[in-house]
């Protein structure tokens, strides 16, 4: 048993002298509903919980758009797990809360982090000290519907790699009733699904801008290239020519599930729920490049950190399961079950994961994806979505819709770093 423990300790670059050894001590983990991801954390709790038998972990699980309030809630109230699921781009609102603590650099080494994990890993440090740690990382990639490609007569086995030919390839692919109606979309969009990190992180740099400033205080999407990206992205759902419909079927995934779409972008945490289709065969490809060539992707990840409120026993417990939820042998579980990449580059860049047709996309993708870092994710992707809106319901031009986000987005920026 504690060979096995500190088999799982050493691997995830933890100091076995750090941790103590807790006695029968239960501690709860908290994430939000996502079937894939509940089903991967109840397979690691076992796989924990046999190694550890003296340790229980509760989990805990909530919808995702109440996951934070419920966290601060029970934070108030002198409760909140010991250790608890985030996305990136909430650390500094967890911090600001007081909701999770630093890692401690005896238990989790800063250089072997950095030495083992993919860069981006960098999103959860703040002044030197690590705030968490993901068990695995997400980028992007076209994922198409090969029945419909081949129907409208285009190879299914030579998806688009151009943007020109993701927009030839939509036009051949849409389908419409007699009135002229939408039945099946060239591609599903929408920017409360990945559409707005593709359009920032994607788009408006394949068109020669950068979204913010190299020091992420300032947005500076609203200029030529920005316009030029913008506009794009709005001609493939605007005018008589549109080949899909913002909001079709209500969501992007939905659409590509249902066999309604030819096409959409999404992240590799898709790939478990994807894999239940049996009506159709779809691949994966990368991101389409500019007419020059050049590709740009996003990254991000969900970390796990430990609860400000974990202490004693009740800590070295949570560091014990942190650390073995960023292991190799987790990482490894996380990617057969809900199709996310390692976040450790020894585990992810293996030969086999590298040229398979579904995972080689995405870990291409990560060779020039770049991670956004939001100071208020939620109120940053609203602005996106807000943007969206007004072009498409309100008949907003581009010009003026891109400068309204702008402004709006400055606002949530400059707020945030006034109290810095």
């Amino acid at each position: 048993m504690r060979r096995a423990l500190a088999l799982t300790a050493l691997s995830a670059g933890v100091s076995l002298a750090a941790l103590g050894s807790a006695q029968a001590v239960e501690i709860e983990y908290w994430q939000y509903v996502f079937d894939t991801r509940v089903q991967a954390m109840d397979q690691l709790i076992a796989n924990f919980e046999e190694a550890n038998p003296d340790i229980t972990v509760n989990h805990q699980t909530f919808p995702y758009a109440d996951y934070q309030t419920r966290v601060v809630a029970a934070n108030v109230a002198g409760q909140g797990p010991d250790v608890a699921q985030l996305f990136y781009g909430w650390l500094d609102n967890f911090i600001a809360g007081g909701l999770i603590q630093p890692l401690d650099p005896e238990v989790f080494p800063t250089e072997e982090i950095e030495a083992d994990f993919f860069p981006i890993v960098s999103a959860m440090e703040r002044d030197g000290q690590y705030w968490g740690l993901p068990t695995a990382v997400r980028s992007l990639a076209l994922f198409y519907n090969k029945d419909i490609l081949e129907a409208a007569g285009l190879d299914p086995e030579s998806p688009p790699q151009t943007l020109d030919e993701l927009v030839e390839a939509a036009e051949a692919t849409v389908e419409r009733d007699g009135g002229g109606n939408i039945t099946t979309v060239g591609i599903a969009m929408g920017m409360a699904g990945q559409d707005h990190q593709w359009w920032r992180e994607g788009l408006v740099r394949q068109f020669g801008g950068q979204p913010y400033s190299d020091d992420g205080r300032t947005v500076t999407y609203n200029d030529e290239a920005g316009l030029a990206a913008t506009t794009w992205q709005a001609d493939l759902y605007l005018g008589d020519d549109a080949v899909t419909q913002v909001g079709f079927m209500d969501e992007p995934q939905a659409a590509f599930r249902a066999g309604r779409a030819a096409m959409t972008i999404d992240g590799t945490f898709r790939l478990g729920a994807f894999g239940s289709i049996e009506e159709f065969e779809w691949g994966v490809t990368e991101l389409p490049a500019n007419e020059d060539g050049m590709r740009s992707n996003y990254a991000s990840y969900f970390a796990n950190a430990i609860g400000a409120r974990a202490e004693g026993e009740e800590l070295e417990a949570a560091q014990k399961f942190l650390a073995y939820i960023s292991s190799p042998e987790a990482m490894e579980i996380w990617l057969d079950v809900v199709g996310e990449l390692p976040a450790r580059k020894d585990v992810a860049l293996t030969e086999e994961n590298l040229s398979d047709p579904i995972y080689g996309p995405f870990l291409a993708g990560l060779e020039y994806a770049h991670t956004t870092i939001f100071v208020d994710e939620a109120a940053q992707r609203q602005v996106a979505i807000d943007m969206e809106s007004r072009m498409s319901l309100q008949g907003q031009s581009p010009a003026d819709s891109l400068a309204a986000a702008a402004e709006e987005e400055q606002a949530i920026l400059d707020d945030f770093y006034a109290d810095q």
